[in-house]
């Protein structure tokens, strides 16, 4: 989803479509600015000296996040011990809100394994909006979760502050749509620029690379 444009469906084809230099561009090296951009401030990371940390910046509702997620999934499970990977959803518009809060509630909830994947086939598959507090504690409440604490932590000061940290994170990154993902606070990369998302998981490998070379 390109953050200039708000048509999801529309603004995203070309982050997944291939386009027709995309298999030639599977073998050559990523170039600065072609593939990625070299962030002229370096972000500020939260992870220990020594690690590489990588962001996917995502939004629920967007169906390119939707249908990158069990690839990305897999893409996680091989890296090695020393990348540090998490998610932050983006708000590209204050009604996104609503669901970077329910990200941090079922995080601060320790639910997020069981009920991350559950939010995505709500909204894509089942049709759920999830885009206010009232239908997400709803929802929240079929899958077993206690509705009153739930709520509290949702609106609560800590939740708040990892939101407003999120906005942030995207806009010191300079996200321009999601699916896309930011390394070591001095790269980033999504679909569009990449060619394909296969693709800017690769771009993203050669960036994990380059990032080891100045710890």
């Amino acid at each position: 989803m390109d953050r200039r444009a708000f048509s999801a469906g529309a603004a995203c084809v070309l982050a997944t479509a291939a386009w027709p230099g995309a298999v030639l561009a599977q073998n050559r090296k990523p170039e600065e600015g072609t593939d990625f951009v070299a962030l002229g401030k370096r972000v500020g990371g939260d992870v220990p000296a020594g690690k590489v940390e990588v962001i996917e910046f995502f939004w629920y509702s967007c169906p390119h996040c939707n249908a990158f997620e069990p690839r990305l999934d897999a893409w996680t499970k091989k890296l090695p011990a020393d990348v540090v990977f998490r998610r932050v959803p983006v708000a590209f518009r204050d009604d996104f809100v609503p669901q970077q809060r329910l990200y941090y509630t079922l995080e601060a909830q320790g639910k997020l394994g069981e009920l991350h994947a559950k939010v995505f086939r709500a909204i894509h598959e089942e049709r759920q909006a999830l885009n206010r507090e009232d239908s997400i504690l709803e929802w929240v409440g079929k899958q077993g979760v206690d509705k009153a604490k739930f709520k509290e932590l949702f609106n609560s000061f800590s939740v708040t502050s990892k939101a407003r940290r999120a906005t942030q994170l995207q806009d010191a990154y300079k996200v321009q749509g999601v699916p896309a993902m930011g390394v070591a606070g001095r790269y980033y990369t999504d679909g569009t620029m990449a060619g394909s998302l296969d693709r800017a998981l690769q771009v993203t490998d050669y960036l994990i690379a380059e990032a080891r070379k100045s710890r």
